[in-house]
């Protein structure tokens, strides 16, 4: 067997093993992320996860579940299969602003025409959060897009009314991580399990 297989093979073993016994892959900010969830029937493996900052605080921590690892953004955007964010709030936020925040990460990173296909889902997004006024430290949410059924936002492990159609949906969210003006530098180096870079690299 060539080196690079068999390593590959240890790797997958790793994983699997991790998840067998529920021991997280990363606790970021003391969160546990567990190697692998399920989304859609499919088993995701935990690509990275990292802490979002605002100045010097801790907003929340985030990991983005993919079906293969990625350590570049536009392969993370572009692959195949079903796709998971997870998020965990450390402090509480009014929940309007992180909306707010959201629709100009995404207006900012995706291409102008995902953005334009992505505005109804984008409504119904905020919607949801302003629903709920507050979101509490503790609080969690994840986002998961599956193909032919759409993006599906749960919160509190509880799922927020039908998926949402629009594919570009789901690509011009995650872009506002993994884009080229991302909300935290350094946790977009996180999602894509690299080294942080210097303080002031934006890609």
């Amino acid at each position: 067997m060539h080196l690079r297989a068999l390593l590959a093979s240890v790797a997958a073993t790793l994983l699997l093993s991790h998840a067998a016994h529920g021991q997280p892959a990363a606790e970021p900010a003391g969160v546990a992320y567990p190697a692998a969830a399920s989304v859609g029937g499919s088993s995701l493996a935990l690509n990275g996860a990292g802490v979002r900052y605002k100045l010097v605080f801790k907003v929340y921590t985030a990991g983005l579940y993919l079906p293969q690892r990625a350590d570049n953004a536009d392969a993370a955007l572009a692959m195949p299969g079903p796709k998971r964010i997870h998020v965990v709030m450390l402090r509480d936020i009014d929940a309007n602003e992180l909306g707010r925040l959201f629709t100009r990460g995404m207006e900012d990173n995706a291409p102008r025409q995902h953005w334009v296909q992505s505005i109804p889902g984008t409504l119904r997004m905020a919607d949801i959060f302003s629903a709920r006024k507050k979101l509490l430290a503790g609080d969690h949410f994840s986002v998961d897009y599956v193909p032919g059924v759409g993006t599906t936002v749960i919160v509190n492990g509880k799922a927020a009314g039908e998926p949402i159609r629009e594919p570009e949906f789901f690509t011009s969210l995650l872009s506002i991580w993994l884009g080229p003006r991302p909300a935290d530098a350094a946790l977009k180096d996180a999602l894509l399990g690299r080294e942080p870079r210097p303080a002031g690299s934006r890609q």
